[in-house]
């Protein structure tokens, strides 16, 4: 199986892997002539032992490319937006750290994962300090995180939001069908730090991965015949998403990602604003498949990808670039630009 994850790094407890969205950052500190603060990347540090994985990750703001030219001075995990794509298996226990780097702002961790007392294991890290929780991933599915302090609506229309696989301890009924992975975000632009746009606004920007152009210019890759999959969230904050493959039909639809949510031969899947899904569609034809939202003023505003279909293996003649990632990473990684994952689960 070809596993690309194109969205982000991605890190997990099952493989080694990682994806960084397009940004541009002039260094830590202020950028020259104004008082932003601009905090370079900083890798996530994630390992396991036995069942359990340890990941150490950071709140931190920093300049992201939202459009080409056009800056988002972010409040981000890790430096990018989404943050880091984390994989775990079922029943893994999460030894989680955040680190706040930010100087000015009180930041925290929501895992839809897991099952938790959030007035004791998603609490805030005040600037400058570190807390570490532990929980269980005890359900299979393809869960949001993202930053639950108060306004959580402005942390997370920041960009304070990722996504955790949880591969299923027996693994998808499908599993062996399948030759390509991809994970995709689809999120919200607001007008930069605008509450009020934030409330009562319309998005001027709705991207997958972070940004409007990344897997237009670097689009995802198939040869004619391969079974594709995609783990897809939809981060929001606001709106619902309408995910649709022009060209094809879903065969298989796991809502939430849970096994036992499959349902067969869906044209389009609504994600409410936090919810997932894993898709699995066979590529007939080559060509370019576009992907989308299908609530069309939201493709018109960026939500749409490409993914390339080829009659021979495209994997000769493309390297994909980290800032379109949407493959499947593992517990560590490594931020490398230009880097494509494969991985044998």
């Amino acid at each position: 199986m070809h596993h690309e994850t194109h969205h982000g790094m991605m890190y997990d407890g099952l493989h080694e892997d990682h994806m960084g969205l397009g940004m541009k950052g002039e260094g830590e500190g202020n950028v020259a002539g104004t008082d932003r603060i601009n905090q370079p990347p900083v890798e996530p540090i994630i390992h396991r032992e036995g069942n359990f994985v340890f990941i150490e990750m950071t709140a931190q703001v920093t300049d992201v490319e939202i459009s080409r030219g056009i800056l988002y001075n972010a409040w981000t995990f890790n430096g990018t937006v989404p943050g880091p794509v984390l994989r775990v298996k079922e029943g893994d226990t999460l030894v989680f750290t955040l680190r706040n780097h930010d100087p000015e702002n009180d930041h925290s961790m929501d895992f839809h994962a897991v099952h938790a007392a959030p007035n004791r294991k998603f609490i805030d890290v005040a600037p400058h300090d570190e807390r570490t929780f532990t929980y269980t991933a005890s359900s299979p599915g393809v869960f949001m995180y993202h930053c639950g302090t108060d306004p959580i609506l402005e942390h997370i229309a920041n960009g304070m939001y990722g996504t955790i696989i949880v591969e299923p301890k027996d693994g998808y009924p499908s599993d062996q069908e399948v030759d390509r992975e991809y994970v995709l975000v689809q999120s919200e632009w607001y007008a930069e730090h605008d509450m009020e746009a934030f409330l009562n606004g319309e998005p001027e920007y709705v991207v997958f991965n972070g940004n409007d152009y990344g897997l237009k210019e670097h689009p995802l890759t198939a040869k004619v015949g391969d079974t594709v999959r995609i783990y897809v969230s939809n981060a929001g904050p606001n709106h619902t998403s309408s995910f649709h493959v022009v060209g094809t039909i879903f065969d298989r639809v796991y809502i939430d990602g849970h096994p036992d949510n499959m349902m067969h031969g869906m044209q389009t899947v609504l994600l409410p604003a936090s919810g997932g899904a894993v898709v699995e569609f066979t590529v007939k034809e080559a060509g370019d498949y576009p992907i989308v939202s299908h609530q069309f003023n939201h493709a018109a505003k960026g939500a749409v990808a490409i993914l390339r279909v080829t009659e021979d293996d495209p994997d000769a003649m493309i390297t994909h670039r980290n800032e379109v990632s949407a493959e499947l990473m593992d517990v560590g990684f490594q931020n490398d630009e230009n880097a494509t994952f494969d991985h044998e689960f």
